[in-house]
């Protein structure tokens, strides 16, 4: 995730959706999470992330309030992942970033979990998706700037050290997306004419 991060999120106002217990959201320094289970939301808020109870595909939160939206392994979760995206990008300020991870559905892992031969709790519920699959929606949306890295090569039991990412997709399992809503880069300030 930290590879498409921007080197000062603590000065951003970041929302996660479906930040679950503020796992993610806390060392990366997010300080607004979406969560539609009280529990990890309560949990998440004692973490000290700003919580707040609602569904993806349903954002309670005013359009343009973002500077950037991360959403890690709940895509699939989602009843409609399409929507979710959607809503995202409307809370997204004019050049604001979305950062998504996920389990590809097309690698190793994807089609292990897929096939049904591991059950438990994260892949009950879930409908994995394609990095491919995402990357369309992404740009119907109308996003820019989109780019991919992975990670995840082996079987967890067999990785013996850090496995660096890599950029592109479709040799690891997990894939990390970073796109821009148009509009002005944050990082750059308009010149004025005189």
């Amino acid at each position: 995730m930290k590879t498409f991060f921007p080197d000062n999120p603590g000065k951003l106002k970041a929302l996660e959706v479906g930040a679950g217990t503020g796992r993610f959201a806390l060392p990366l320094r997010v300080g607004y999470g979406l969560e539609p289970a009280r529990a990890m939301a309560e949990i998440a808020e004692k973490r000290g992330v700003q919580m707040v109870l609602g569904v993806a595909e349903f954002l309670p939160f005013k359009r343009q309030s973002f500077d950037l939206v991360l959403i890690v392994a709940a895509l699939s979760l989602f009843k409609d992942p399409v929507q979710a995206l959607y809503e995202a990008s409307g809370t997204l300020k004019p050049g604001g970033q979305i950062v998504i991870g996920i389990l590809d559905r097309d690698s190793l892992h994807g089609y292990f979990y897929e096939s049904g031969k591991k059950e438990g709790r994260f892949s009950s519920g879930a409908k994995f998706l394609s990095t491919s699959e995402v990357l369309g929606w992404l740009t119907d949306l109308g996003f820019e700037e989109i780019k991919v890295c992975q990670t995840l090569y082996m079987q967890p039991e067999k990785i013996e050290n850090i496995e660096l990412p890599q950029k592109g997709f479709g040799i690891g399992s997990f894939a990390v997306i970073s796109a821009r809503k148009p509009g002005f880069s944050l990082s750059v300030s308009p010149v004025l004419n005189d």
